[in-house]
């Protein structure tokens, strides 16, 4: 890059997000110390509303390995795990997570943790990925607690009434094996109305993501990755509802007043694939440099569950949960890349390939090459991972990058 800096506007909605996600880890931690309440360790796209509404605090392994991505500090924990017997081509979330718990470290100890919260309970969810029930099968083991799954179908193409009914009933049947840990007993009222506020949040975070389609957009991909944090772990409560409320309120007044994420706006880019976590940064100044705004991505968005409905909160959860992105079929998935490429005004795509997250890397059995010959839109693959910064090279991709960037502007 050159030496002119073009600085990315910075969202004042940081400090609110700040405060209410150092209020979430104060409750988590104020139930490790007190046991006031029961904690349960959830995947990032389980059942949180069931686990809220029954009276757990709820604890994310995969938000914890997000951070650790982000903080630069993944790379000295994998190969703890891996000297464990974990290979190094597996989530590196699970690595990372596994490699910083048997050093004792996290970053959760700038929150006033000693350790990650202890769990009383696990429950996995794998419309992600297998892996999660081998990352949490670890740490059942080594306290000793019950451990529960939903086992969802992968690849779905057609959401059918068996594949519904099926995760509603596994759903219902985690039930009496919760209130065997939990304080209080399953009260159905309780649950809509858990249901009903992730509806509300997820609408709200939806509408924020949506707000990109503005020219120029008041948001990038890069402060959504920051931002999603509380409809990640807070999904099914008044917090995040709030805090979205905020943020978007903030946008919405960007968009009245003409005030762009990036300074200049002259692309706009489709990130498909996990985030470089411990590149956000930089990345974030390298767009906003070439006058690219990377305005809408597929992990963003796969925490838009607006099928959930509190007069039916099983089965919409069942609905809301299979028809996450991940867990469709290539087909499902080019349907809905195809509309986000309109909605968007998308003038080129990045495929990130993450090395240890075959999942959510969907450059690798020809989606890109199809879309490409239906909508003409171009593309770029770029090799790294989400937390292990050793499968990333920086110039490499740089290069790569603006000579995309250069090809697109040409375009225009």
């Amino acid at each position: 890059m050159s030496e002119e800096i073009k600085e990315v506007a910075k969202l004042q909605s940081v400090n609110a997000l700040r405060k209410t996600m150092d209020e979430y880890f104060l409750r988590l931690s104020t139930a490790a110390e007190t046991g006031n309440k029961k904690i349960a360790w959830c995947t990032s796209v389980g059942p949180a509303e069931l686990l809220y509404s029954m009276g757990f605090e709820v604890y994310f392994p995969e938000n914890h390995g997000a951070m650790l991505g982000a903080s630069k500090l993944a790379d000295k924990y994998i190969p703890t795990a891996v000297a464990h017997g974990y290979s190094p081509d597996i989530c590196s979330y699970l690595t990372a997570d596994i490699g910083a718990f048997l050093q004792n470290e996290t970053p959760l100890q700038k929150n006033g943790f000693k350790s990650v919260p202890k769990p009383d309970i696990l429950v996995y969810n794998t419309n992600q990925c297998h892996e999660v029930g081998d990352w949490f099968m670890y740490y059942a083991k080594h306290f000793n607690v019950p451990i529960l799954g939903v086992n969802t179908p992968l690849w779905i193409n057609e959401l059918t009434p068996s594949i519904i009914n099926g995760i509603a009933n596994q759903f219902k049947d985690l039930v009496p094996e919760l209130e065997k840990v939990a304080i209080q007993k399953f009260d159905l009222e309780k649950f809509r109305e858990t249901v009903h506020l992730s509806h509300e949040g997820c609408v709200l975070w939806r509408k924020v993501l949506e707000t990109a389609k503005h020219k120029p957009s008041p948001i990038n991909f890069f402060d959504s990755a920051i931002h999603m944090g509380p409809i990640v772990v807070m999904r099914g409560t008044q917090y995040a509802v709030d805090y979205y409320k905020i943020l978007l309120t903030e946008l919405e007044e960007r968009i009245k007043n003409n005030i762009s994420s990036i300074p200049n706006e002259k692309l706009r880019l489709y990130w498909d694939g996990m985030p470089l976590w411990y590149k956000l940064s930089s990345m974030s100044k390298l767009f906003a440099h070439h006058d690219t705004c990377v305005v809408a991505s597929t992990y963003c968005n796969s925490w838009v569950f607006d099928d959930l409905d509190p007069k039916d909160p099983f089965e919409s959860s069942a609905i809301a949960y299979c028809k996450l992105f991940i867990v469709r079929s290539d087909d499902a998935k080019q349907n809905v890349l195809e509309k986000l490429m309109t909605d968007f005004s998308i003038d080129g795509i990045i495929y990130h390939d993450a090395k240890t997250c075959a999942r959510n890397s969907n450059n690798r059995f020809g989606l890109q090459n199809r879309l490409n010959e239906k909508n003409k839109i171009p593309y770029l693959e770029i090799n790294g991972d989400l937390c292990d910064s050793r499968c990333y090279s920086e110039e490499q991709s740089i290069i790569a990058i603006e000579t995309f960037i250069k090809q697109l502007s040409t375009r225009k």
